[in-house]
């Protein structure tokens, strides 16, 4: 009996009730006079579809010419029978996309109300792109070489497969501008394990290399040297007509898989033991203000030199921030949990527009790629300790405007990803066998070694949990510890 039947945690179950897109999109998005010209290459090599995002001077931000080339392409593949496998990639040897074209919504928000129109357009285009793709009936490889934050996150976060190398860089760093962390970071965030999507939210903390893929950011990790072979092989599968959706995603799970080149022996995994106690700590806390205690006690009281170093970092990076942008954050994180896929979307859309209104962002924007002085002047409150009444502040961002809400393309819609089998074991995975209370601690590695088949990765996850969360108890089995 596979691993879903058996194990199923409750944070999971909405996955067999997912609806992807089944309507005709009644909008029709189409390039505009003055787009870029080959700001996106696509090709097409027997069954594969690619997209190759084509700015690498850049490295490769997205901007609404791209989106209104990607959108078009994506419904026509959807309804296509010759188009088996759809993969996005980025051009040139840096970046897969370091973010959305924020200098120029900055620019344009100086301008007055219409520029801050076409920002909040610009939202619109982008969030109905990350939705299309998240709901999508065609399996979807991004593979994230290089640079992947910001704008490229909504491009490769909901995919089924993502693939992370040695050159991978995972960042969402809105709050070091004065934004919050969109794209669809209000659905992914929040479910990650323990209060790691919280961190990555407030911090803008990086990622590198295997440990985007241990976080479960990725499903996969493949060498960089491996892709073109990949792609080629990709190109090759074969469907038979009557192969389900899950079939097919399943050939190319363990097709990728092939191409697993082992994970780098010398590099620990980032979050883990003592930092991810701490994450958790002090990142789980109720409120910012809770937050700021853990961090404060931690630099006063910690009998680590290396826990009170990070929380005096952290502290600092925290309180460089627009004060705002740290509560909408939280705030937004704690709402997440419990938005489908398409409310996340709409809701983003909302509290974009929201902040293109708010001088932070713009300010931010200019402080840290246009003026390059790095010394932002947020808005009142502009230190975080000032706020005293953080629901006065964040409240504003989250009243729901029914006449603005984001028409999608499509009405695909799930509150839990459909996917989410293709990755590493969730800790709540790992937690609910061992509850089960019949297994050792070895044995429970063991479990999920061969319920994942020998995926890399899977023993040096299950026993990093295992080291924080478990202990044997009598007769050797293993207990799952509390909070």
């Amino acid at each position: 009996m596979p691993l879903t039947a058996k194990v199923m945690n409750p944070a999971f179950a909405g996955s067999t009730k997912a609806k992807m897109s089944t309507l005709e999109a009644t909008e029709q998005i189409r390039e505009l006079p003055g787009d870029e010209k080959e700001d996106v290459l696509f090709d097409t090599l027997f069954g594969l579809r690619t997209i190759e995002l084509n700015r690498p001077e850049k490295l490769d931000p997205l901007n609404g010419s791209m989106i209104r080339k990607i959108v078009p392409r994506l419904q026509e593949w959807a309804k296509s029978d010759m188009a088996n496998v759809v993969v996005i990639k980025g051009a040139g040897e840096k970046a897969f996309c370091a973010g959305g074209d924020v200098t120029s919504l900055a620019l344009d928000n100086k301008l007055g109300q219409e520029g801050q129109q076409r920002s909040i357009d610009y939202f619109a285009l982008e969030y109905k792109l990350d939705h299309l793709i998240a709901t999508y009936t065609k399996p979807y490889v991004a593979i994230m070489d290089g640079y992947t934050m910001g704008g490229g996150v909504g491009l490769s976060l909901h995919a089924p497969f993502r693939i992370a190398t040695e050159k991978t860089v995972f960042a969402m760093p809105e709050t070091t501008i004065g934004f919050f962390p969109d794209v669809g970071a209000s659905f992914f965030l929040p479910r990650m394990a323990g209060a790691t999507g919280m961190y990555l939210a407030l911090t803008s903390e990086r990622l590198k290399g295997v440990d985007v893929y241990y976080a479960g950011i990725a499903t996969h990790y493949i060498h960089s040297t491996s892709l073109p072979a990949l792609e080629r092989r990709l190109a090759e599968l074969r469907f038979k007509d009557y192969d389900s959706l899950d079939e097919r995603l399943n050939l190319i799970d363990s097709t990728i898989e092939e191409y697993s080149t082992g994970l780098p022996h010398d590099q620990e995994m980032l979050l883990s033991g003592l930092l991810r106690k701490d994450i958790d700590a002090c990142f789980g806390a109720e409120t910012v203000k809770g937050v700021i205690g853990e961090l404060k006690n931690r630099i006063a009281n910690a009998k680590d030199e290396s826990s009170a170093k990070w929380a005096e970092k952290t502290l600092l990076s925290l309180k460089s921030r627009s004060p705002t942008s740290i509560h909408v954050t939280f705030q937004q994180m704690k709402l997440g949990r419990n938005w489908s896929i398409a409310q996340t979307f709409q809701r983003e859309h909302q509290i974009a527009s929201k902040f293109m209104r708010h001088p932070d962002f713009t300010e931010g924007v200019h402080a840290l790629l246009i003026r390059k002085d790095k010394t932002p002047e947020w808005a009142e409150p502009s230190n975080l300790e000032d706020v005293k009444r953080p629901a006065e502040l964040t409240t504003p961002f989250f009243e729901v405007d029914e006449s603005e809400k984001l028409k999608l393309l499509t009405d695909g819609d799930y509150k839990e990803y459909p996917h989410w089998r293709f990755g590493l074991p969730h800790e709540s995975h790992i937690e609910a066998v061992v509850k089960k209370g019949n297994r050792t601690i070895p044995e429970v590695v063991g479990y999920f070694v061969r319920e994942k088949r020998g995926k890399q990765g899977v023993k040096e996850v299950v026993e990093e949990v295992l080291a924080r969360r478990a202990y044997s108890v009598e007769g050797g089995k293993a207990a799952w510890r509390g909070n």
